[in-house]
Order: structure tokens, then sequence, then C-alpha cells
């Protein structure tokens, strides 16, 4: 199978990955301000992850649900949604969201293309292969 070419390399790749961090360390930072419990945040912070079983699919299902649960795009609508409309809670889940987004950036774990789960916008995770 074709791997992706098209990961960012160099200094973007760092810029992006402290980009997660910053969005990482401000969630923290305004959850704590909701004054929601942290167990709540604790519970939460994984659950993005279980878009993985979109891969029971195939790697182009997978790519597009995974993407869906780790791009910011939901956490901004919910979180404006919160601060507009619905309970603290509501602000507190999209806050806990992107801090999820934040750390995986930290990580390297980018958006995914539909070649492969491994192949992301920051590079290849994973097992490097030589090739």
């Amino acid at each position: 199978m074709q791997q992706a070419t098209n990961a960012v390399t160099g200094t973007p790749r760092l810029i992006l990955r402290l980009e997660g961090a910053a969005l990482f360390i401000a969630a923290l930072y305004v959850y704590r301000l909701t004054g929601v419990s942290w167990w709540l945040f604790a519970v939460l912070i994984l659950v993005p992850d279980l878009s993985f079983a979109g891969y029971l699919a195939g790697p182009r299902i997978g790519a597009a649900v995974y993407n869906a649960m780790h791009s910011t795009i939901g956490p901004i609508v919910v979180g404006v949604y919160g601060l507009a409309f619905g309970p603290t809670v509501v602000f507190a889940i999209a806050v806990i969201w992107a801090a999820h987004i934040g750390f995986d950036r930290v990580l390297g774990y980018g958006l995914k293309y539909p070649s492969a789960f491994q192949d992301t916008h920051l590079g290849r995770i994973g097992n490097r292969v030589e090739q």
C-alpha cells in the first residue's frame, strides 16, 4: 500500500506541534475557569479516540471519522453553543475535546490520510518503514 507523502516537515511541523501544546495548555486553564469537576475531564479526555472504531469499516471511512473527531471545528462549534445557549458543562465538554486534540498534536498524531492509520499530516506514526 502506498503511504501518504504530503506530511508537513521541518519548522512548520514543529510549529504545528507547538500550537498543539498551546491549545492543550489553554484548554486546561479555561477548563479550570469553568468550575466543572476534574472527574469529568478525566472521564472524557480519551473519548475522541473512540473514533478509531471507524477503521473497522476500512481506512477511508476510518480516516473520515477520526478526522471529524480530531479537527478543532467540532469543539469550536460545541463551545460557542455552550457559551451562548447551553449549561456550563456543554462548554466544558468542548474544552475537554479541544484539550484532547491539542495533546494529540503534541504527540505527533495528526489528521489521517485515507491510505492508512499511520499516515498523518504531521508525518507517519508508529513503526518507521525504511524505503
